[in-house]
């Protein structure tokens, strides 16, 4: 029961970690969510947001975290 309990407050420190960034991350001109590839179109009353690039950087940041995370085990 103590490894769960160390990696809930591993992903608790991560989930800290990632959400005092993204703050930081606003006030940057190219901040998560403004990257370059970003998909926005603005009509009348429509706005329709795909962060098409944000997320795949996302994805491939948490793929490595959780390979070293996961494979120090072995």
């Amino acid at each position: 029961m103590s490894e769960v309990g160390k990696l809930l407050i591993l992903f608790g420190a991560v989930l800290l970690i990632l959400g005092v960034l993204m703050l930081l991350m606003e006030k940057l001109p190219l901040g998560i969510g403004r990257l370059p590839g970003d998909i926005v179109i603005k009509k009348d009353n429509f706005v329709f947001y795909f962060p098409l690039v944000t997320s795949l950087l996302i994805s491939i940041v948490l793929t490595l975290i959780l390979n070293l995370i996961f494979g120090m085990k072995k």
